[in-house]
């Protein structure tokens, strides 16, 4: 009995994560598994909506054209730009019996690496690079390479889904001949119902933030609530309510076009992705002081003293509703109509109020106002200390 009892006040006295309360839409779909495990390990809710998926080119035609061209005419730069997507093109090329001299034409050729992943997918074929970027940054490649000058030069880029706005066409206006190398493409996910889930779930506001980690993914959400015909209604959520955390600036690009901020890490990771929405999303809720206590809204749940509690969305739709004019008394209609699905009983507002006090644990929190409404007991005197906390 002793053990229980020790372990139950463990619990009670555990830290709340920097993302309890709060859900997060997850687009990705390489590497979401990775990054689901690390919202939640901070507390977060997860919504795993893949916008796409990526198809491997083995039995691509295209790539293994591009594939033979380079091993039949050398070219001088080759450029790799995803671990996978190179790893899967020597994957390929082996399949193809072509393994052996694609890796001897490499090893002749200056081989640019983007990042630390790719050059470490370079190594293991027993290649090395000539140069990387610190930055990790595309722009830094091509600035490099016209530094140097790339006129005559053929240069051989390995695609990787993702937009390069500038990129080949800077390098063909300063005289290069420019090889594609399709190593995988993107394509509608065979289920839609997880991003129509996701899509709902983001105009509905119950999500806090949605995670971008390719350009292409972006593009696709915003394409299939298009075909919806709910457009503007994502776009007014993800302006105005809804985070849209993107891994990089290129994955930002379909967003920003549709003039939506957007926020990302200053290293294009999913840890520091992650890190970022662990500082953003905790600063946009005010802390009330209410009754003494000190009271979190987060997205699906509140945190009182440090707390963690669970309230129902009826619950959560009245308690927004409080927190919009705290201290103020909000009417049992108006408070009616932020209920979802209420309808005209203003009675469903006295059941919804009961079931919050008691999710709250303290129900001094929300004061009663005879034939008036309700009130959050705001304390005033104590507002300034915590909203500057």
């Amino acid at each position: 009995m002793h053990r229980e009892q020790t372990g139950a006040a463990a619990a009670a006295e555990a830290p709340v994560g920097p993302l309890a309360g709060f859900t997060v839409g997850v687009t990705a779909a390489r590497r979401a598994d990775e990054l689901g495990a690390l919202l939640r390990r901070r507390g977060a809710a997860v919504l795993h909506a893949p916008a796409l998926r990526i198809v491997p080119l083995a039995d691509d035609s295209e790539l293994l054209a591009a594939t033979k061209q380079l091993i039949d005419h050398a070219p001088h730069v080759v450029i790799a730009t995803t671990a996978i997507g190179f790893r899967g093109w020597v994957e390929a090329a082996d399949g193809w019996g072509l393994g052996d001299a694609l890796l001897d034409r490499l090893r002749e050729v200056r081989l640019l690496a983007r990042g630390p992943k790719v050059r470490g997918a370079i190594r293991a074929a027993g290649l090395t690079e000539e140069w990387s970027p610190p930055s990790e940054s595309m722009a830094e490649v091509l600035e490099r390479l016209l530094e140097e000058g790339v006129e005559g030069q053929r240069i051989a880029i390995q695609l990787h889904g993702e937009p390069l706005p500038g990129f080949i066409e800077s390098l063909r206006a300063g005289g290069a001949e420019v090889v594609g190398v399709p190593v995988y493409r993107w394509m509608p996910p065979e289920d839609i119902g997880p991003v129509d889930r996701l899509l709902d779930a983001t105009v509905a506001r119950a999500l806090d933030a949605v995670t971008f980690t390719s350009a292409p993914a972006a593009a696709s959400l915003l394409d299939r609530a298009e075909r919806r015909g709910m457009r503007e209604e994502l776009l007014d959520a993800l302006r105005h309510d809804v985070l849209a955390a993107c891994v990089g600036p290129v994955t930002a690009l379909p967003l920003e076009a549709h003039d939506i901020p957007t926020s990302q890490p200053e290293r294009f990771r999913l840890g520091p992705l992650v890190q970022l929405l662990t500082a953003e999303l905790p600063a946009r809720v005010r802390p009330l002081p209410v009754a003494g206590r000190r009271l979190e809204i987060r997205g699906h749940a509140v945190v009182v003293d440090g707390e963690l509690r669970t309230v129902p969305p009826a619950g959560m739709a009245l308690l927004r509703a409080l927190a919009r004019r705290p201290g103020w008394v909000v009417a049992r209609a108006e408070l009616l109509r932020s209920l979802p699905g209420a309808g005209r009983d203003e009675h469903a507002v006295e059941t919804a109020m009961a079931r919050l006090r008691t999710a709250l644990g303290s129900p001094k929190l929300i004061q009663t106002v005879v034939k008036r409404g309700y009130r959050l007991a705001l304390d005033p005197a104590a507002e300034t200390k915590y909203a500057d906390a």
